[in-house]
């Protein structure tokens, strides 16, 4: 049996492997924000102790893992994967940034770093075979921190304070590998929107109070799973809608 040209037995393999990935972003959560190891002898042996797995990160990296691999499929060769593989790489670290921001209100340089190398390793590995999309993926680097870094450094001058968290302006930077330079600014524009209607959700329903800080970290995660999963002409259809107040829609 297949799935868009899939055999279903790879979808079980990378539903299994979704659930032990979960149970891992589970452990990153618990060691990141305190800077523990998470791979050593004694990390390990901790963890056997401390063993509760968490069914929901679990089956949630499973169904993720799942519509990756429908949506990307599993082509002929190496070069022609990469998008499959870059975003299972980066899915676990995406929701761990998510839970780890929305909790405790940091997203750890550990983590960020991480998503940073491996991003540097698949912006080389795609400049073996064509150069221009590596620099692309280097001016989305540049644009999506620079961006947050911007609106950092301005919030600073007129509010005395920073407007977006530094954890948040590294995040951006290292998607900016990932997405190249068109789409991180459509993730940039598509995080604000979603930060702008969840925030007055958060504070309608009383979640969040008004003086409290809600980290802008799960936005840009929601908005990143969109460019991930949805058409990008269906994202630019609906954002043009958005910011034209439907003045696209009647102009074609």
């Amino acid at each position: 049996m297949y799935f868009n040209d899939v055999n279903i037995g790879y979808y079980i393999i990378v539903s299994i492997l979704g659930l032990f990935v979960g149970e891992l972003v589970n452990w990153m959560n618990k060691r990141l924000p305190d800077e523990k190891p998470i791979f050593t002898r004694g990390a390990i042996k901790e963890y056997k102790k401390q063993f509760k797995p968490n069914y929901i990160l679990m089956i949630l990296i499973a169904v993720l893992y799942v519509l990756i691999l429908y949506k990307f499929g599993i082509k002929q060769t190496f070069i022609e994967n990469l998008e499959l593989i870059k975003y299972l790489i980066l899915t676990p670290m995406l929701i761990s940034a998510f839970v780890i921001d929305y909790k405790l209100q940091i997203i750890p340089n550990r983590l960020n770093l991480t998503i940073f190398e491996v991003g540097l390793f698949f912006t080389f590995i795609y400049g073996l075979s064509n150069v221009a999309i590596s620099i692309n993926m280097v001016l989305g680097m540049i644009a999506g921190g620079g961006i947050f870094l911007g609106l950092t450094l301005i919030g600073g001058l007129i509010y005395g304070k920073e407007a977006m968290g530094l954890g948040d302006v590294k995040l951006m930077g290292a998607l900016g590998l990932y997405f190249g330079l068109t789409n991180i600014i459509i993730i940039t524009l598509m995080s604000f929107l979603i930060g702008a209607i969840l925030s007055i959700i958060l504070l309608a329903t009383k979640i969040r109070k008004m003086d409290e800080y809600i980290p802008f970290g799960p936005f840009i995660v929601i908005a990143t799973f969109i460019a991930i999963f949805v058409p990008y002409e269906m994202i630019i259809m609906v954002l043009s809608n958005i910011f034209t107040l439907g003045l696209y829609s009647r102009n074609k």
